[in-house]
């Protein structure tokens, strides 16, 4: 008995790492490794996740902000212009993005005031863009 049962272990010993490693083998090419583009993207994209997240640009972290005090009512359109005029004033690479955020606060003053009070507010910001903004949104 205690030579069958070593014959028995010596063919395992053989037979079992040729048996995984040849399933392993198809397993492996059984993988569709090229898929579908929308396959390859999706996997693209979960394996970004761990990546940080680019750091916002300057003018979008200021609009942001300026729109959210003006939605939140914590500052009235013409608060938030002199908070504008004061960041490009802080920070001069901000001057070309002046006029757009501008427009993009008269367009929230009229959601919120209406035509005739947003444009109450209107001062010389960034050559009146804020005005601008104002008279799109009452338009549309």
């Amino acid at each position: 008995m205690t030579h069958t049962a070593r014959r028995i272990g010596r063919t395992l010993a053989l037979v079992l790492p040729v048996v995984l490693v040849l399933s392993g083998t198809l397993a492996v090419t059984s993988v569709p490794w090229a898929g579908t583009s929308s396959q390859t993207q999706m996997l693209a994209s979960s394996t970004d996740v761990s990546v940080r997240a680019k750091p916002r640009a300057a003018q979008d972290v200021l609009r942001e902000r300026l729109l959210t005090e003006l939605q939140g009512r914590q500052k009235d359109p013409g608060a938030v212009l002199t908070s504008l005029q004061q960041a490009v004033d802080q920070r001069p690479s901000l001057a070309e993005h002046c006029m757009e955020i501008a427009r993009a606060l008269g367009r929230a003053a009229v959601s919120l005031y209406g035509p005739a009070r947003a444009q109450s507010f209107a001062r010389p910001v960034c050559d009146t863009s804020y005005a601008s903004g104002v008279a799109q949104q009452a338009q549309s």
